[in-house]
């Protein structure tokens, strides 16, 4: 490809509203244009990188027995009705009606199809085990859409599908599918580090996140460099030493002005937080006004608390007339004398004695609260967040809190969808059982973001070799001081393109500091220079972007190279 002929356009001041490298270089190198809030073109650079990121997870999928299909990206609402998530999902989920009034939605994911065709296919045990996996548009809704490709409300995402007879199966294309993770991002080079993770809306009773280490990342992962552990924070287990029990005090109403927060709370009483009990408040789903209890120096962890709970349709945090109405008052609200909600308490709060909570109306507290005596739980649970220099749940270690990006995800879904739409296959023993599955999704957006995450410097992109969209940049300078340059230049990109290995040729007449600052921007794996000064050294100079190690290369071997028949160049990693 001659960049004369490229459609594109480079970016010499940085954009005012990219705050990540990767949406930064990604912008200003001509890889991708925004179009709206979370909606994004890939112009023809972009799309080369996310076609080789394509291939390498296609190539994966297929060494374990995946086989690849396409389904649609608008699904009837009714078959997101029988699976029960049509209403359990919010607003990130786009629905609309068609020319025939029928509800419909833009895929999210495609779990319901998936079923679908299982229940119409499957019959027999003899047709399972089978994996399936396609790559398709998604479209969610995102309320904050950030980072570039990072975040966004539009992409495309592998998801693959696994269907076995019973759960030892799906134990086997589960495991398969992390051993394919871990080689795909390691082919993308990538450090994706697997944790144990929440399902979600997925549901199902096993799942783990890949994540890649990045300040920008959203997820908390909550890490011990002892054993190896390794958790969102989402579902990280809390190992801290329970309190030791002692005998209840007297419960004692206290005046306390202007302490809404526990920070306030404490320095009032010169007491220590942890001496304190802090009260939450939420509005599940199904309508239940949920308080949540932990201990004052601690926070409530609302996946967990909503998993302990059993919510659906996810937690929201309750309005002031919800909480009056249940007899609590916000900013000095307790369990004490409360009525129409459901009181969960953490371990460490219900381990502890003699607590300072509130007293349900404004500027009082109430010293010595204890669970059993004072206020009952509906539900004692962990719903505690993990904190850096916890202990570790394994071995002990005090772990570390570190910020992550999700990069691919893995599910055990067991039979939540094909129980639900019918997917059966009858048994060796006769008998109609439901299919047993698996999701495992992939963002190729976020994977591009993530690898130039990892791989750029202040001058731009360094790319892969496995990703890059094309496997040098070929930069002729001095045309018009040398004809033999351009004559060089224009049989080695179409010799290498006459072998299947295309170059990024560029021919324009610019001077060779745009010239060269554009290759650095651009990113390909090599910077092969033709000039005058090149030749009188005996042939081209070549520079590994990655290293800025830089050598020349005789032009028979450079040939020979260029076109894939030749070892390549000794500046290599």
């Amino acid at each position: 490809m001659r960049l004369s002929q490229l459609f594109f356009a480079t970016l010499r001041d940085d954009p005012a509203d990219a705050e990540m490298p990767s949406h930064r270089l990604l912008l200003r190198g001509g890889y991708l244009r925004q179009l709206g809030s979370g909606l994004y073109s890939l112009l023809p650079l972009g799309f080369r990188v996310t076609k080789r990121v394509e291939q390498v997870i296609r190539e994966e999928m297929n060494a374990i027995g995946c086989q690849e299909l396409e389904m649609p990206v608008i699904h009837p609402a009714d078959l997101w009705r029988e699976s029960g998530r049509y209403d359990q999902i919010g607003p990130e989920m786009a629905r609309f009606k068609d020319r025939g009034d029928r509800d419909m939605v833009i895929a999210m994911t495609h779990e319901e199809v998936v079923t679908d065709l299982l229940r119409d296919i499957i019959r027999s045990y003899r047709q399972l085990p089978v994996r399936l996996y396609h790559f398709q548009t998604k479209f969610r809704d995102e309320p904050r859409s950030r980072g570039g490709l990072i975040r966004v409300r539009e992409f495309v995402m592998k998801d693959s599908y696994s269907c076995d007879r019973d759960d030892e199966g799906l134990d086997v294309s589960y495991w398969a599918h992390h051993g394919a993770y871990v080689r795909i991002f390691e082919r993308l080079g990538l450090q994706a580090i697997p944790v144990a993770s929440d399902v979600g809306m997925m549901g199902g009773s096993l799942a783990h996140e890949f994540m890649v280490l990045n300040p920008a990342g959203e997820d908390d992962l909550v890490l011990c460099d002892s054993c190896g552990f390794s958790a969102n924070r989402q579902v990280a287990a809390v190992k801290v030493p329970l309190a030791e029990p002692a005998p209840a005090l007297a419960l004692e109403e206290i005046e306390t002005p202007a302490t809404t927060t526990i920070a306030e709370l404490a320095a009032f009483l010169g007491i220590e937080a942890s001496s304190t009990a802090k009260a939450a408040f939420f509005t599940a789903g199904d309508g239940r006004l949920i308080t949540a209890i932990v201990r004052g120096d601690r926070d409530v962890n609302e996946t967990k608390l909503g998993n302990v709970a059993k919510v659906a349709g996810g937690l929201r945090p309750a309005t002031v007339d919800e909480i009056h109405a249940a007899g609590m008052e916000p900013g000095y609200g307790s369990a004490v004398g409360a009525h129409d909600t459901f009181v969960v308490v953490d371990l460490l709060a219900a381990s502890s004695s003699n607590l300072v909570a509130g007293a349900n109306r404004v500027g009082y507290h109430l010293r010595n609260v204890n669970l059993g005596r004072d206020f009952e739980a509906d539900l004692v649970a962990d719903i505690d967040n993990a904190r850096e220099g916890d202990a570790c749940p394994v071995c002990g270690h005090p772990v570390i809190l570190r910020n992550g990006i999700e990069v691919g995800n893995i599910f055990k879904l067991g039979t939540r969808y094909s129980a639900a739409l019918g997917a059966t296959y009858l048994g060796e023993d006769g008998q109609a059982h439901p299919i047993v599955m698996g999701s495992y999704g992939i963002g190729l957006g976020r994977n591009v973001a993530c690898i130039v995450e990892a791989h750029h410097d202040e001058k731009g992109i360094a790319w892969p070799d496995e990703v890059a969209p094309y496997a040098a940049h070929l930069v002729s300078i001095g045309t018009n001081k040398e004809p033999r340059v351009a004559e060089l230049a224009t049989e080695l990109h179409a010799g290498a393109a006459a072998a299947g290995r295309e170059l990024l040729w560029d021919d324009r007449e610019e001077s060779p500091g745009v010239k060269f600052t554009d290759a650095e921007l651009l990113g390909m794996p090599w910077i092969v220079t033709i000039s005058p000064r090149s030749l009188a050294a005996g042939g081209l100079e070549v520079t590994r972007r990655a290293t800025g190690a830089r050598a020349v290369m005789p032009l028979d071997a450079a040939r020979a190279w260029l076109t894939g028949d030749g070892a390549p160049p000794p500046t290599g990693d």
